[in-house]
């Protein structure tokens, strides 16, 4: 049996998939297999992944039909595999050669710990560097935590961290012990943008963290990729809520802890409302706010308000341009 189990999910990443392949063979951590699944691609993915079929230790798991959902691809993956270990690697990310030499040790010597990750940068679909570390995404929580090496106990990270934010927001950087995936259920199939999220914290009511502060993942954001559209849309905004209802209990959230999330989230729903892209429909609306009801005190109030206060905007922008109209 391997140490590490790699998962490759892929859909349509033809043009990143060959150097996401050697950046996993190139690790100078041996003791892996790999394990590539297509997704009912349309583009070259799998003429690219024949170039790679013939090692012993790389297989291939194709789809005849789209799953409709990433997180059905890591679940199938894990179910396939048997490394103590897993890592699922994003198709269109890249890994530092040192990646599982550097947090292979972290679980090796912290039993209780069922999740490590490391820092990451961002790059573009060119490879250009567009952020060189991704430090920024957690800063409205601290300035300085993640500037460092540091094993967490996970309840308290989910409680003080983890709910309000996804801090951990690339699956590519996260080396998982098996066990502990496995013991709750896997992944959330349910899902399309929020499944990792859930993921993460569920894994922590059950285990401790392991945080590496060396850079060694590249996250490509680019035009296709599923977090570049993630929570800009309303499927991404209700997941968001559904995590916090589905964990605020056990994580034992107060409604006074919640009250500024609270805000934001409601506001960036009738953003999204009031947005003629959008497509929200009555059903999505009564879905998301009897949810919201379930979750939250007061939401008629703020719901009201900010209805109230889009409707005043809207007003007074039509009256100004029928003003320049007419002069």
């Amino acid at each position: 049996m391997p140490k590490v189990s790699v998962i490759i999910p892929n859909y349509n990443h033809a043009r990143f998939l060959e150097q996401r392949i050697q950046s996993i063979l190139d690790q100078t951590f041996q003791d892996f297999d790999l394990t590539y699944l297509d997704d009912a691609s349309s583009d070259d993915s799998n003429d690219v992944f024949a170039k790679f079929d013939c090692q012993p230790r790389i297989k291939a798991i194709y789809n005849q039909q789209n799953s409709g959902s990433p997180f059905k691809q890591w679940n199938k993956g894990v179910r396939a595999t048997t490394g103590e270990y897993i890592w699922i690697a994003e198709s269109d990310d890249v890994a530092d050669p040192t990646f599982l030499d550097t947090l292979v040790p972290l679980l090796d010597q912290n039993p209780q710990v069922g999740l490590a990750y490391c820092q990451s940068r961002q790059i573009d679909s060119n490879n250009v560097v567009v952020l060189s570390t991704l430090r920024q995404w957690a800063e409205d929580l601290s300035q300085s935590r993640w500037s460092n090496d540091f094993i967490a106990n996970g309840f308290t990270e989910c409680q003080q961290y983890l709910l309000f934010n996804n801090n951990i927001p690339n699956a590519s950087a996260v080396l998982i012990r098996r066990s502990v995936y496995e013991a709750i259920g896997g992944a959330e199939e349910s899902m399309f943008f929020a499944g990792d999220w859930m993921t993460w914290l569920k894994i922590l009511l059950k285990s401790d963290l392991a945080f590496s502060a060396q850079i060694l993942n590249s996250f490509r954001s680019h035009e296709s990729s599923v977090s570049s559209r993630s929570f800009k849309s309303k499927v991404g905004i209700y997941e968001h809520l559904l995590v916090i209802y589905n964990l605020k209990v056990p994580l034992e959230i107060s409604l006074e802890t919640l009250s500024d999330f609270k805000k934001r989230m409601l506001c960036n729903w009738i953003d999204l409302t009031f947005n003629p892209d959008s497509k929200v429909s009555l059903k999505d609306q009564i879905k998301f706010y009897m949810l919201a009801a379930k979750t939250f005190d007061n939401v008629n109030g703020i719901v009201l308000r900010e209805f109230a206060a889009h409707l005043k905007r809207r007003s007074i922008g039509q009256i100004k341009r029928w003003a320049s109209r007419s002069a």
